[in-house]
């Protein structure tokens, strides 16, 4: 029988170090949420591709260090976001990577909303928004750009977010503020 996993805090420490035994279970429950952060974080497929690999190889050559302190989720996405990080810090170093043209790709991100019957026009002008917060997402400091898509990418709550950053509850939420400020702002919306 295949063991349950899931996605939100497990009742204990044991619970959680049996769930990692079975990893291709693990790959296959938690890819998805790994790759749509990286993605988004990233802007590029195979950039995302390659992250959410090396997050589950180095996840995998951990495993025997887990010890279910916090959910496998949340350990997780702490790999994926040191990852994001060390791979954005690493990218500014090199020339040809500053000087390319970086074309995101909208279209998958737009491709993961749901149409509601959504008029041609309507779709145009709701992949029209995506791409205007996607820009303005961009000009975020890291750090409000991480809390930003844990939020709203990945659906986490503040206590989740504050568990894979290492920030405090509050610092996420100045964070999560001044981001949500700044897409307002840029997108033209007054509260």
């Amino acid at each position: 029988m295949e063991p349950v996993l899931t996605t939100r805090w497990a009742p204990n420490a044991v619970e959680q170090t049996r769930e990692i035994e079975d990893f291709d279970a693990v790959v296959r429950l938690y890819w998805p949420r790994i790759f749509r952060y990286d993605l988004a974080s990233l802007r590029g497929r195979d950039a995302a591709e390659s992250l959410a690999q090396d997050c589950f190889l180095k996840a995998y050559r951990a495993r025997q260090g887990f010890r279910g302190e916090a959910s496998l989720s949340t350990w997780l996405m702490q790999i994926a976001v040191n990852l994001v990080r060390d791979s954005i810090r690493n990218r500014r170093l090199r020339f040809w990577n500053r000087t390319r043209a970086a074309a995101p790709e909208f279209d998958l991100v737009s491709q993961s909303l749901a149409d509601r019957g959504a008029s041609p026009e309507g779709a145009a002008l709701a992949k029209e928004r995506v791409a205007a917060v996607w820009s303005v997402v961009e000009t975020l400091s890291q750090r409000q750009r991480t809390v930003f898509l844990l939020r709203f990418v990945e659906d986490l709550d503040l206590l989740e977010i504050a568990a894979v950053t290492g920030l405090r509850e509050g610092t996420v939420k100045v964070h999560l503020f001044r981001a949500l400020e700044a897409v307002r702002k840029r997108m033209g919306e007054t509260q």
